[in-house]
Protein backbone atom coordinates (compact mmCIF):
# COMPACT_ATOMS: atom_id res chain seq x y z
CA UNK A 1 0.00 0.00 0.00
CA UNK A 2 1.28 3.46 -0.92
CA UNK A 3 2.24 5.55 2.10
CA UNK A 4 2.06 8.92 0.37
CA UNK A 5 0.33 10.36 -2.66
CA UNK A 6 2.46 11.92 -5.37
CA UNK A 7 -0.11 14.63 -6.11
CA UNK A 8 -3.38 15.97 -4.77
CA UNK A 9 -5.50 18.22 -6.95
CA UNK A 10 -7.51 20.14 -4.39
CA UNK A 11 -10.65 22.27 -4.50
CA UNK A 12 -11.53 22.08 -8.19
CA UNK A 13 -14.81 21.44 -9.96
CA UNK A 14 -14.24 18.02 -11.52
CA UNK A 15 -15.92 17.52 -14.89
CA UNK A 16 -17.17 14.09 -15.92
CA UNK A 17 -19.76 13.11 -18.54
CA UNK A 18 -22.20 12.65 -15.66
CA UNK A 19 -21.82 16.15 -14.24
CA UNK A 20 -19.66 18.66 -12.40
CA UNK A 21 -18.77 18.16 -8.73
CA UNK A 22 -16.40 19.78 -6.23
CA UNK A 23 -13.91 16.95 -5.70
CA UNK A 24 -10.26 16.32 -4.92
CA UNK A 25 -8.12 13.94 -6.94
CA UNK A 26 -5.33 11.83 -5.43
CA UNK A 27 -2.59 10.62 -7.77
CA UNK A 28 0.11 7.98 -7.30
CA UNK A 29 2.45 6.47 -9.88
CA UNK A 30 0.76 8.35 -12.68
CA UNK A 31 -2.77 7.18 -11.96
CA UNK A 32 -5.78 8.49 -10.12
CA UNK A 33 -6.12 6.47 -6.93
CA UNK A 34 -8.57 8.60 -4.93
CA UNK A 35 -11.57 10.73 -5.89
CA UNK A 36 -13.32 12.26 -2.90
CA UNK A 37 -14.95 15.49 -1.70
CA UNK A 38 -11.85 16.09 0.39
CA UNK A 39 -8.50 14.32 0.52
CA UNK A 40 -6.47 15.00 3.66
CA UNK A 41 -3.69 12.52 2.98
CA UNK A 42 -0.14 13.78 2.73
CA UNK A 43 1.16 14.30 -0.80
CA UNK A 44 4.48 15.19 -2.35
CA UNK A 45 2.79 17.96 -4.36
CA UNK A 46 -0.50 19.81 -3.99
CA UNK A 47 -2.13 21.59 -6.93
CA UNK A 48 -4.68 24.15 -5.81
CA UNK A 49 -7.58 24.19 -8.28
CA UNK A 50 -10.10 26.37 -6.42
CA UNK A 51 -12.27 28.40 -8.78
CA UNK A 52 -11.27 26.30 -11.78
CA UNK A 53 -12.66 23.29 -13.61
CA UNK A 54 -10.68 20.05 -13.69
CA UNK A 55 -11.30 18.76 -17.21
CA UNK A 56 -10.26 15.33 -18.50
CA UNK A 57 -7.25 15.31 -20.79
CA UNK A 58 -8.46 15.81 -24.36
CA UNK A 59 -8.03 12.79 -26.64
CA UNK A 60 -7.71 14.27 -30.13
CA UNK A 61 -8.26 11.42 -32.58
CA UNK A 62 -7.67 13.55 -35.67
CA UNK A 63 -4.42 15.44 -36.20
CA UNK A 64 -1.95 15.84 -39.05
CA UNK A 65 1.50 16.39 -37.55
CA UNK A 66 3.07 15.50 -40.92
CA UNK A 67 6.24 13.78 -39.78
CA UNK A 68 8.38 12.25 -41.18
CA UNK A 69 8.81 13.93 -44.54
CA UNK A 70 6.85 17.14 -43.98
CA UNK A 71 8.10 18.22 -40.57
CA UNK A 72 8.41 21.76 -41.96
CA UNK A 73 4.58 21.78 -42.06
CA UNK A 74 4.28 20.98 -38.35
CA UNK A 75 6.15 18.15 -36.63
CA UNK A 76 5.51 15.87 -33.68
CA UNK A 77 7.28 18.09 -31.14
CA UNK A 78 5.56 21.37 -32.00
CA UNK A 79 2.19 19.73 -32.67
CA UNK A 80 2.11 17.87 -29.37
CA UNK A 81 3.25 20.98 -27.48
CA UNK A 82 0.36 22.95 -28.98
CA UNK A 83 -2.01 20.13 -28.03
CA UNK A 84 -0.77 20.23 -24.44
CA UNK A 85 -1.16 24.01 -24.34
CA UNK A 86 -4.81 23.49 -25.21
CA UNK A 87 -5.50 20.82 -22.59
CA UNK A 88 -4.76 17.78 -24.74
CA UNK A 89 -2.93 14.70 -23.51
CA UNK A 90 -3.36 12.19 -26.35
CA UNK A 91 -3.37 12.51 -30.14
CA UNK A 92 -3.95 10.06 -32.99
CA UNK A 93 -1.84 11.06 -36.00
CA UNK A 94 -3.28 10.55 -39.47
CA UNK A 95 -1.29 8.50 -42.00
CA UNK A 96 -1.36 10.55 -45.19
CA UNK A 97 0.72 13.70 -44.72
CA UNK A 98 3.83 11.82 -43.74
CA UNK A 99 6.15 11.13 -46.63
CA UNK A 100 6.13 8.26 -47.17
CA UNK A 101 2.60 7.78 -45.82
CA UNK A 102 1.87 5.18 -43.15
CA UNK A 103 0.55 2.38 -45.34
CA UNK A 104 2.72 -0.50 -44.14
CA UNK A 105 4.26 -1.72 -40.91
CA UNK A 106 7.78 -0.47 -41.70
CA UNK A 107 6.63 3.12 -42.07
CA UNK A 108 4.38 2.69 -39.05
CA UNK A 109 7.36 1.68 -36.93
CA UNK A 110 9.39 4.60 -38.29
CA UNK A 111 6.72 7.10 -37.23
CA UNK A 112 6.26 5.42 -33.87
CA UNK A 113 9.98 5.76 -33.08
CA UNK A 114 9.94 9.44 -34.04
CA UNK A 115 6.88 10.11 -31.90
CA UNK A 116 8.35 8.27 -28.91
CA UNK A 117 11.41 10.51 -29.17
CA UNK A 118 9.64 13.82 -29.82
CA UNK A 119 6.07 13.84 -28.53
CA UNK A 120 5.36 15.38 -25.14
CA UNK A 121 1.91 13.72 -25.00
CA UNK A 122 0.79 10.13 -25.36
CA UNK A 123 -0.22 9.10 -28.85
CA UNK A 124 -1.66 6.51 -31.21
CA UNK A 125 -1.17 6.19 -34.96
CA UNK A 126 -3.60 5.59 -37.79
CA UNK A 127 -2.72 3.30 -40.66
CA UNK A 128 -3.82 4.08 -44.19
CA UNK A 129 -6.37 2.25 -46.31
CA UNK A 130 -5.71 2.86 -50.02
CA UNK A 131 -6.07 0.90 -53.26
CA UNK A 132 -2.39 -0.02 -52.97
CA UNK A 133 -2.11 -1.57 -49.50
CA UNK A 134 -5.05 -3.88 -48.86
CA UNK A 135 -2.60 -6.71 -48.27
CA UNK A 136 -0.80 -4.64 -45.61
CA UNK A 137 -3.77 -4.06 -43.29
CA UNK A 138 -3.09 -7.10 -41.11
CA UNK A 139 0.52 -6.05 -40.52
CA UNK A 140 -0.61 -2.53 -39.63
CA UNK A 141 -3.04 -4.00 -37.11
CA UNK A 142 -0.26 -6.12 -35.63
CA UNK A 143 2.03 -3.06 -35.41
CA UNK A 144 -0.58 -1.36 -33.22
CA UNK A 145 -2.59 0.88 -35.54
CA UNK A 146 -5.56 2.52 -33.82
CA UNK A 147 -7.58 2.06 -37.02
CA UNK A 148 -7.50 2.50 -40.79
CA UNK A 149 -8.14 5.82 -42.54
CA UNK A 150 -9.49 6.09 -46.09
CA UNK A 151 -10.27 9.03 -48.33
CA UNK A 152 -13.36 8.84 -50.54
CA UNK A 153 -12.16 11.87 -52.51
CA UNK A 154 -8.80 13.21 -53.66
CA UNK A 155 -6.63 13.60 -50.55
CA UNK A 156 -4.32 16.15 -52.14
CA UNK A 157 -1.40 13.79 -51.50
CA UNK A 158 -0.35 11.85 -54.60
CA UNK A 159 1.12 8.98 -52.57
CA UNK A 160 -2.17 8.49 -50.69
CA UNK A 161 -4.82 7.82 -53.36
CA UNK A 162 -8.51 7.79 -52.58
CA UNK A 163 -10.63 4.65 -52.59
CA UNK A 164 -13.48 3.71 -54.88
CA UNK A 165 -16.56 2.07 -53.40
CA UNK A 166 -15.20 -1.28 -54.58
CA UNK A 167 -11.87 -0.80 -52.82
CA UNK A 168 -13.54 0.54 -49.68
CA UNK A 169 -15.82 -2.51 -49.58
CA UNK A 170 -12.87 -4.89 -49.80
CA UNK A 171 -10.89 -2.89 -47.24
CA UNK A 172 -13.79 -2.87 -44.81
CA UNK A 173 -14.31 -6.62 -45.24
CA UNK A 174 -10.69 -7.16 -44.25
CA UNK A 175 -10.89 -4.63 -41.41
CA UNK A 176 -13.97 -6.39 -40.02
CA UNK A 177 -12.12 -9.71 -39.99
CA UNK A 178 -9.21 -8.01 -38.22
CA UNK A 179 -11.49 -6.40 -35.63
CA UNK A 180 -10.44 -2.91 -36.73
CA UNK A 181 -12.33 0.35 -37.19
CA UNK A 182 -12.27 2.26 -40.49
CA UNK A 183 -12.48 6.04 -40.58
CA UNK A 184 -13.47 7.78 -43.79
CA UNK A 185 -13.14 11.26 -45.18
CA UNK A 186 -16.62 11.33 -46.63
CA UNK A 187 -16.80 13.40 -49.79
CA UNK A 188 -17.86 11.88 -53.10
CA UNK A 189 -14.98 12.32 -55.54
CA UNK A 190 -17.09 12.36 -58.71
CA UNK A 191 -19.43 15.03 -57.35
CA UNK A 192 -16.55 17.13 -56.00
CA UNK A 193 -14.87 16.98 -59.41
CA UNK A 194 -18.10 17.89 -61.18
CA UNK A 195 -18.93 20.91 -59.02
CA UNK A 196 -15.33 22.14 -59.06
CA UNK A 197 -15.32 22.04 -62.87
CA UNK A 198 -18.57 24.02 -62.95
CA UNK A 199 -17.09 26.82 -60.84
CA UNK A 200 -13.84 26.91 -62.76
CA UNK A 201 -15.69 26.97 -66.09
CA UNK A 202 -17.25 30.23 -64.90
CA UNK A 203 -13.77 31.61 -64.23
CA UNK A 204 -14.43 31.79 -60.49
CA UNK A 205 -11.62 31.21 -58.01
CA UNK A 206 -12.61 33.07 -54.84
CA UNK A 207 -13.56 31.67 -51.44
CA UNK A 208 -17.27 31.68 -52.25
CA UNK A 209 -16.63 29.63 -55.40
CA UNK A 210 -14.70 27.09 -53.32
CA UNK A 211 -17.58 26.76 -50.91
CA UNK A 212 -20.05 26.32 -53.75
CA UNK A 213 -17.85 23.62 -55.30
CA UNK A 214 -18.38 21.42 -52.21
CA UNK A 215 -22.11 21.62 -51.42
CA UNK A 216 -23.48 19.42 -48.67
CA UNK A 217 -24.62 16.92 -51.32
CA UNK A 218 -20.94 15.95 -51.84
CA UNK A 219 -20.65 14.95 -48.20
CA UNK A 220 -24.02 13.22 -47.91
CA UNK A 221 -23.52 11.03 -50.97
CA UNK A 222 -20.24 9.70 -49.57
CA UNK A 223 -21.72 9.12 -46.11
CA UNK A 224 -24.55 7.10 -47.66
CA UNK A 225 -22.06 4.94 -49.56
CA UNK A 226 -19.88 4.34 -46.50
CA UNK A 227 -22.89 3.45 -44.36
CA UNK A 228 -24.17 0.99 -46.94
CA UNK A 229 -20.79 -0.75 -47.07
CA UNK A 230 -20.54 -0.82 -43.27
CA UNK A 231 -23.93 -2.49 -43.16
CA UNK A 232 -22.86 -5.08 -45.75
CA UNK A 233 -19.51 -5.90 -44.17
CA UNK A 234 -20.21 -5.48 -40.46
CA UNK A 235 -17.17 -3.21 -40.19
CA UNK A 236 -17.00 -0.56 -37.46
CA UNK A 237 -17.11 2.83 -39.17
CA UNK A 238 -16.15 6.32 -38.03
CA UNK A 239 -17.18 9.28 -40.19
CA UNK A 240 -14.66 12.03 -39.57
CA UNK A 241 -15.31 15.78 -39.67
CA UNK A 242 -19.05 15.66 -40.34
CA UNK A 243 -19.87 19.24 -41.28
CA UNK A 244 -23.65 19.18 -41.53
CA UNK A 245 -26.67 18.23 -39.42
CA UNK A 246 -27.93 16.26 -42.42
CA UNK A 247 -24.80 14.09 -42.19
CA UNK A 248 -25.39 13.53 -38.49
CA UNK A 249 -28.97 12.49 -39.28
CA UNK A 250 -27.76 9.86 -41.75
CA UNK A 251 -25.43 8.41 -39.12
CA UNK A 252 -28.17 8.39 -36.50
CA UNK A 253 -30.57 6.58 -38.85
CA UNK A 254 -27.89 3.97 -39.54
CA UNK A 255 -27.31 3.46 -35.82
CA UNK A 256 -31.03 2.85 -35.45
CA UNK A 257 -30.49 0.01 -37.95
CA UNK A 258 -27.70 -1.32 -35.70
CA UNK A 259 -24.86 -0.31 -37.98
CA UNK A 260 -21.72 0.20 -35.90
CA UNK A 261 -20.97 3.82 -36.82
CA UNK A 262 -19.98 7.01 -35.03
CA UNK A 263 -19.84 10.64 -36.14
CA UNK A 264 -17.02 13.09 -35.45
CA UNK A 265 -17.26 16.81 -35.99
CA UNK A 266 -14.61 19.49 -35.49
CA UNK A 267 -14.51 22.75 -33.55
CA UNK A 268 -14.39 24.84 -36.71
CA UNK A 269 -17.79 23.57 -37.86
CA UNK A 270 -19.23 24.58 -34.49
CA UNK A 271 -17.46 27.94 -34.29
CA UNK A 272 -17.36 29.34 -37.84
CA UNK A 273 -19.74 29.88 -40.75
CA UNK A 274 -19.36 30.51 -44.48
CA UNK A 275 -19.18 34.27 -44.01
CA UNK A 276 -16.22 33.76 -41.68
CA UNK A 277 -14.42 31.87 -44.45
CA UNK A 278 -14.80 34.84 -46.78
CA UNK A 279 -13.57 37.18 -44.01
CA UNK A 280 -10.68 35.09 -42.71
CA UNK A 281 -9.53 33.66 -46.02
CA UNK A 282 -6.98 30.89 -46.48
CA UNK A 283 -6.65 30.02 -42.79
CA UNK A 284 -10.31 28.93 -42.80
CA UNK A 285 -10.21 26.69 -45.88
CA UNK A 286 -10.95 23.03 -45.19
CA UNK A 287 -12.75 20.07 -46.71
CA UNK A 288 -15.60 19.46 -46.20
CA UNK A 289 -16.01 23.23 -46.13
CA UNK A 290 -17.47 25.27 -43.31
CA UNK A 291 -21.24 25.62 -43.74
CA UNK A 292 -23.83 28.35 -43.26
CA UNK A 293 -24.95 29.78 -39.92
CA UNK A 294 -28.15 27.74 -39.79
CA UNK A 295 -26.18 24.51 -40.08
CA UNK A 296 -23.60 25.69 -37.54
CA UNK A 297 -26.32 26.25 -34.95
CA UNK A 298 -27.96 22.94 -35.84
CA UNK A 299 -24.66 21.12 -35.20
CA UNK A 300 -24.63 22.52 -31.67
CA UNK A 301 -28.12 21.13 -31.18
CA UNK A 302 -26.95 17.71 -32.43
CA UNK A 303 -23.95 17.85 -30.08
CA UNK A 304 -26.07 18.69 -27.05
CA UNK A 305 -28.51 15.92 -27.96
CA UNK A 306 -25.71 13.34 -27.95
CA UNK A 307 -25.92 12.58 -31.66
CA UNK A 308 -22.35 13.75 -32.32
CA UNK A 309 -20.10 11.21 -30.68
CA UNK A 310 -16.60 12.69 -30.84
CA UNK A 311 -14.93 16.00 -31.60
CA UNK A 312 -11.45 16.11 -33.15
CA UNK A 313 -9.45 19.12 -34.25
CA UNK A 314 -8.50 17.89 -37.75
CA UNK A 315 -5.41 20.02 -37.18
CA UNK A 316 -3.87 20.31 -40.65
CA UNK A 317 -1.30 23.10 -40.90
CA UNK A 318 0.93 24.15 -43.77
CA UNK A 319 3.66 26.74 -44.39
CA UNK A 320 2.59 30.26 -45.29
CA UNK A 321 3.57 29.84 -48.94
CA UNK A 322 0.98 27.07 -49.32
CA UNK A 323 -1.70 29.27 -47.76
CA UNK A 324 -1.15 32.19 -50.14
CA UNK A 325 -2.68 32.35 -53.61
CA UNK A 326 -5.20 34.55 -55.45
CA UNK A 327 -6.82 31.25 -56.52
CA UNK A 328 -8.63 29.84 -53.47
CA UNK A 329 -8.75 26.41 -55.12
CA UNK A 330 -4.93 26.22 -55.09
CA UNK A 331 -4.54 27.02 -51.38
CA UNK A 332 -3.70 24.05 -49.17
CA UNK A 333 -6.81 23.23 -47.18
CA UNK A 334 -6.61 22.64 -43.47
CA UNK A 335 -7.31 24.48 -40.23
CA UNK A 336 -4.66 24.70 -37.52
CA UNK A 337 -6.83 24.29 -34.45
CA UNK A 338 -5.19 21.80 -32.09
CA UNK A 339 -4.40 24.46 -29.47
CA UNK A 340 -7.47 26.68 -29.41
CA UNK A 341 -10.37 24.76 -30.95
CA UNK A 342 -11.41 22.96 -27.78
CA UNK A 343 -10.76 26.03 -25.62
CA UNK A 344 -13.12 28.04 -27.80
CA UNK A 345 -15.79 25.35 -27.42
CA UNK A 346 -15.35 25.63 -23.67
CA UNK A 347 -15.66 29.40 -23.98
CA UNK A 348 -18.91 29.04 -25.91
CA UNK A 349 -20.23 27.06 -22.94
CA UNK A 350 -18.99 29.46 -20.25
CA UNK A 351 -22.49 30.70 -19.44
CA UNK A 352 -23.90 27.14 -19.31
CA UNK A 353 -20.89 25.36 -17.82
CA UNK A 354 -22.69 23.02 -15.47
CA UNK A 355 -24.98 21.86 -18.29
CA UNK A 356 -22.58 21.77 -21.25
CA UNK A 357 -19.15 20.88 -19.87
CA UNK A 358 -20.17 17.26 -19.18
CA UNK A 359 -21.17 16.86 -22.83
CA UNK A 360 -17.81 18.29 -23.91
CA UNK A 361 -16.04 15.91 -21.52
CA UNK A 362 -17.81 13.08 -23.32
CA UNK A 363 -17.06 14.08 -26.91
CA UNK A 364 -13.52 15.34 -26.31
CA UNK A 365 -12.33 12.54 -24.03
CA UNK A 366 -14.52 9.70 -22.73
CA UNK A 367 -16.26 8.81 -26.01
CA UNK A 368 -13.03 8.98 -28.00
CA UNK A 369 -11.19 6.67 -25.64
CA UNK A 370 -14.14 4.29 -25.57
CA UNK A 371 -14.64 4.17 -29.35
CA UNK A 372 -10.97 3.44 -30.01
CA UNK A 373 -10.53 1.01 -27.12
CA UNK A 374 -8.07 2.90 -24.95
CA UNK A 375 -10.64 3.58 -22.22
CA UNK A 376 -8.98 1.24 -19.74
CA UNK A 377 -6.61 4.13 -18.89
CA UNK A 378 -7.69 7.21 -20.81
CA UNK A 379 -10.68 9.52 -21.15
CA UNK A 380 -12.04 9.76 -17.61
CA UNK A 381 -11.21 11.35 -14.27
CA UNK A 382 -11.82 8.16 -12.34
CA UNK A 383 -9.96 5.78 -10.06
CA UNK A 384 -7.56 3.57 -12.00
CA UNK A 385 -7.26 5.91 -14.97
CA UNK A 386 -4.17 7.87 -15.95
CA UNK A 387 -3.98 11.26 -14.23
CA UNK A 388 -4.49 13.17 -17.49
CA UNK A 389 -6.29 16.47 -16.96
CA UNK A 390 -6.27 20.20 -17.44
CA UNK A 391 -7.33 23.12 -15.28
CA UNK A 392 -9.68 25.53 -17.05
CA UNK A 393 -10.64 28.95 -15.79
CA UNK A 394 -13.35 31.25 -17.08
CA UNK A 395 -12.84 34.98 -16.87
CA UNK A 396 -12.77 38.13 -18.92
CA UNK A 397 -12.52 37.70 -22.67
CA UNK A 398 -9.06 37.84 -24.11
CA UNK A 399 -8.05 37.86 -27.77
CA UNK A 400 -6.05 35.00 -29.27
CA UNK A 401 -2.87 36.36 -30.83
CA UNK A 402 -0.50 34.74 -33.32
CA UNK A 403 2.26 34.93 -30.69
CA UNK A 404 0.18 32.64 -28.45
CA UNK A 405 0.48 29.74 -30.89
CA UNK A 406 2.84 26.86 -30.20
CA UNK A 407 2.39 25.39 -33.67
CA UNK A 408 5.31 25.65 -36.11
CA UNK A 409 3.50 28.21 -38.25
CA UNK A 410 1.58 30.90 -36.43
CA UNK A 411 -1.38 30.69 -38.76
CA UNK A 412 -4.85 29.92 -37.42
CA UNK A 413 -8.45 30.74 -38.23
CA UNK A 414 -8.82 31.53 -34.53
CA UNK A 415 -6.27 34.36 -34.34
CA UNK A 416 -8.19 37.50 -33.39
CA UNK A 417 -11.07 35.58 -31.84
CA UNK A 418 -12.04 36.28 -28.24
CA UNK A 419 -12.29 33.55 -25.62
CA UNK A 420 -13.47 33.48 -22.01
CA UNK A 421 -11.84 30.11 -21.34
CA UNK A 422 -8.17 29.59 -20.63
CA UNK A 423 -6.30 26.36 -19.97
CA UNK A 424 -3.82 27.18 -17.21
CA UNK A 425 -2.37 23.73 -16.50
CA UNK A 426 -2.17 20.38 -18.27
CA UNK A 427 -1.00 17.16 -16.60
CA UNK A 428 -0.08 13.88 -18.27
CA UNK A 429 0.09 10.83 -16.03
CA UNK A 430 0.38 13.12 -13.03
CA UNK A 431 3.23 15.24 -14.42
CA UNK A 432 2.85 18.86 -15.59
CA UNK A 433 3.20 19.73 -19.25
CA UNK A 434 1.65 23.18 -18.85
CA UNK A 435 1.92 25.02 -15.52
CA UNK A 436 0.44 28.47 -14.91
CA UNK A 437 0.19 28.98 -18.66
CA UNK A 438 3.79 28.01 -19.45
CA UNK A 439 4.95 24.79 -21.09
CA UNK A 440 7.31 22.89 -18.82
CA UNK A 441 9.25 19.62 -18.67
CA UNK A 442 9.69 19.44 -22.44
CA UNK A 443 10.51 17.16 -24.04
CA UNK A 444 8.55 14.74 -21.89
CA UNK A 445 8.49 11.49 -23.85
CA UNK A 446 4.99 10.44 -24.75
CA UNK A 447 3.93 6.82 -24.70
CA UNK A 448 2.61 4.84 -27.63
CA UNK A 449 -0.97 3.57 -27.22
CA UNK A 450 -2.46 0.62 -29.03
CA UNK A 451 -6.13 -0.39 -28.85
CA UNK A 452 -7.16 -2.99 -26.33
CA UNK A 453 -8.27 -6.27 -27.82
CA UNK A 454 -11.95 -6.33 -28.71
Amino acid sequence: MLSKLDLVVRGGNVVTPEGVQPLDLGVAEGRIVRVAPEIDEEAVTTLEAAGRYVFPGIVDAHVHFNEPGRADWEGLASGSAALAAGGGTVFFDMPLNSEPPVVDSAHFREKRLLAEAKSCTDFALWGGLTPQNLDKLASLRDAGAIGFKAFMSNSGIASFPHVSATVLREGMKRAARLGMIVAVHAEDDALATKFTALQQAKGRSDAKAWLESRPVEVELEAIRTALEIAGETGCALHIVHVSSPEGVALVEAARDQRIDVTAETCPHYLLLNDKDVARIGAAAKCAPPIRDEKRRKALWAELRAGRIHTVGSDHSPAPAELKTSPDFFKIWGGIAGVQHGAQLLLSECAATAEADLPRLAAVLARNVARRFRIDGRKGLLATGHDADFSLVEFGRSHTIAADDLWTRHRISAYVGRKTKARVTDTYLRGQPLLAAGRLVNLPAPGKFLRPDKA
